[in-house]
C-alpha cells in the first residue's frame, strides 16, 4: 500500500490544524468548563446553550453561518483581513471549523471533571490562606488534569475528522485547505479512487489510534503524580 505526496499533504495538514485547534481551544474551554462549573451568574443556561449548540446544528450550517460570519464580503472578515488574518478559504479557517465543532466536547470533559473535585478541598486550602489563583494551580489544576487530558484528546481528534464545517467554511482546495476527510471524500468521488480513499482511512485509524495510546499514557503518568507514586 503506497501513500501518494497529496494524502502526506492532507494529512500533515489535518494535524497542523488539529494541533493548533486543541491549543487556542483548551485555555478557553477549561475557563468557560470553570465557569458552568463553579460560578452561579446571569446567563448561564445561555452560555451552556450556546456552548453545545454545534453538537445539534448540521455541520454544514455552522460552516455556512461561519461563511456569514468571517467571509471577505462580510463587515467582521474585511476587518480581520485588513490586518492580515484571513478566515475563509485559508487553512486558518480550517483551525476556527475545529474549533467551534470540538469545543463542546472538550468543555464537557472539563466541567465533570471539576464538578468532581469536592469544594471542601478548595475551601480548606482557602481557609489556609491561599489566594484564589494559588488555589486553583496547586489543587483544582492537578486534580481536574486528566479531564483536562481527555478534553484535549476529543477535541484533537474531531478536529482531525471534522469535515462538513470545513469544507462549507474554507473549501476543498488541495495543497491549502483540503484535509484528510476532506481527501478522502474526493477520492471517493474519482472512479477508481477507492485504493487512494482506503490508504488515507488507514492512516486516519493510526494517526486515532496513536492519539488514543498517547492519551491513555500521559493519564496514567498524571495519576500517579497525583497519588504521589
Amino acid at each position: 500500500m503506497s501513500v501518494d505526496a497529496a494524502a502526506w499533504e492532507a494529512l500533515s495538514l489535518s494535524l497542523w490544524v488539529a494541533c493548533w485547534a486543541t491549543a487556542l481551544a483548551v485555555p478557553l474551554a477549561l475557563l468557560v468548563a470553570w465557569l458552568l462549573a463553579r460560578r452561579t451568574f446571569w446567563g448561564k443556561s445561555a452560555l451552556n446553550a450556546l456552548v453545545h449548540l454545534p453538537l445539534v446544528l448540521p455541520p454544514v450550517v455552522t460552516g455556512y453561518l461561519l461563511l456569514i460570519a468571517f467571509g471577505r464580503s462580510a463587515p467582521l472578515g474585511r476587518a480581520l483581513e485588513n490586518i492580515g488574518l484571513t478566515l475563509a478559504f485559508h487553512w486558518s479557517g480550517a483551525v476556527l471549523a475545529a474549533i467551534i465543532m470540538g469545543f463542546p466536547l472538550m468543555v464537557r470533559a472539563m466541567r465533570l471533571a471539576i464538578e468532581a473535585v469536592d469544594p471542601k478541598l478548595e475551601a480548606a486550602a482557602a481557609t489556609l490562606g491561599a489566594p484564589r489563583r494559588a488555589v486553583f494551580m496547586r489543587v483544582t489544576l492537578p486534580l481536574i488534569a486528566p479531564g483536562i487530558l481527555a478534553g484535549a484528546v476529543m477535541g484533537f481528534a474531531k478536529a482531525m475528522g471534522e469535515f462538513g464545517a470545513t469544507i462549507t467554511f474554507v473549501a476543498n482546495i488541495p495543497g491549502q485547505t483540503q484535509t484528510l476527510p476532506s481527501a478522502i471524500w474526493t477520492a471517493l468521488q474519482i472512479p477508481g479512487g477507492e485504493g487512494q480513499a482506503v490508504t488515507m482511512v488507514v492512516l486516519a485509524c493510526v494517526v486515532a489510534l496513536g492519539a488514543v495510546v498517547l492519551s491513555e499514557m500521559l493519564a496514567k503518568r498524571v495519576a500517579r503524580r497525583i497519588a504521589g507514586t
